[in-house]
């Protein structure tokens, strides 16, 4: 069993399995969760004897950086990750005013098959580990000497898709004895898995919810992700109006504007329609085009016009700043490309 996957209850619970005393647990998390210790062999904090008997049953996982590519445009960083098992997963380190933030993947591939999407095209491979998304974090941060302060769950996967590691992931990068980051720190994007939205809102966690929107209409969001088919927008958005109230927490909808498909002026004043009176908040994103899905990006004019007409209709929007495309730092990109490089 993965160490740097337990909590730190859990591992006082096996040090007490194992006859040992409770501190041994804080010794074990601080040596992986803030000296990015990877080998028990090393942890010379315990005994010879206890490192024995961890070494027979428990390992910490590792990753090692497969590639890097830095931005000439800008501060932004992507990494290529090598798995135990041989899989490539990837992260992208981003510079802003208030410090560096993280994107994180938390699958291999994906399986909610959202059209424009690079990482869904291979299908889902395997969830990560707690471990595994931690090291995202821990190997970016030693790489490139920096401290990340804000983490985004919106690589490569769907994080509801994976919601017990993620949950693990939460509980350990917020703990006092490791990285300490808070939670409200923390965004998570999804494309819309109602229950987990739900079970969410149970566990009263302070993180950014985000959620994938695209269009405003069932029949056109169906067509652009599957996972519409399922959970319509009602239901979706009753979901969304529960989490709200019930954590307090503003909604962040993602919206790829995609040209002719739902840039248009009914697009807009259905948006308006469906967000009016919700605590919300619109992020812009003008298309990033892959070759699997042959659809236009809007001009700059277009991406502010849309932004200026839902700003009439009293709702917050932005336009994401675009960062790393000399690196193809959207996700799923650089897997994508390195996966059909070695077919």
């Amino acid at each position: 069993m993965e160490l740097n996957s337990m909590k730190i209850n859990e591992i006082k619970e096996l040090m007490e399995e194992l006859g040992e005393k409770a501190y041994r647990a804080e010794q074990i998390f601080r040596f992986i969760h803030q000296h990015n210790g990877r080998d028990i062999a090393e942890l010379k904090q315990i005994p010879l004897d206890l490192r024995g008997k961890l070494k027979e049953n428990y390992f910490i996982s590792d990753m090692k950086i497969f590639k890097k590519f830095s931005s000439e445009q800008d501060s932004t960083v992507k990494f290529l990750y090598l798995l135990d098992d041989g899989n490539i997963i990837e992260s992208v380190v981003m510079k802003y005013e208030h410090g560096y933030s993280l994107c994180i993947s938390t699958q291999v591939g994906c399986r909610m098959g959202c059209s424009f999407c690079a990482s869904t095209k291979e299908g889902l491979v395997r969830n990560l580990t707690a471990g595994e998304l931690l090291n995202q974090l821990y190997l970016a941060e030693e790489d490139l000497n920096i401290r990340i302060s804000n983490i985004v769950l919106m690589g490569s996967g769907e994080p509801l898709d994976n919601l017990c590691n993620v949950d693990r992931f939460f509980d350990i990068i917020n703990h006092d004895k490791g990285r300490n980051i808070s939670l409200r720190n923390i965004t998570l994007s999804t494309c819309g898995v109602v229950p987990g939205i739900y079970e969410l809102a149970a566990k009263d966690i302070p993180i950014t919810l985000s959620i994938s929107l695209h269009s405003p209409f069932d029949e056109k969001r169906a067509e652009i992700m599957p996972i519409a088919k399922r959970y319509k927008l009602g239901e979706l958005l009753k979901a969304l109006k529960y989490y709200s109230e019930k954590t307090g927490r503003r909604i962040t909808f993602e919206y790829t504007l995609i040209e002719n498909e739902n840039d248009r002026e009914e697009d807009v004043r259905e948006m308006a329609r469906l967000m009016k009176g919700m605590l919300c908040h619109v992020n812009l994103i003008p298309l990033n085009p892959i070759k699997e899905y042959n659809k236009g990006r809007p001009e700059k004019k277009g991406v502010l016009s849309f932004q200026r007409k839902l700003l009439e209709f009293g709702i917050p929007t932005t336009i994401r700043r675009e960062m790393g495309s000399d690196i193809s730092a959207s996700c799923g990109q650089l897997r994508r490309s390195f996966i059909e490089h070695n077919k």
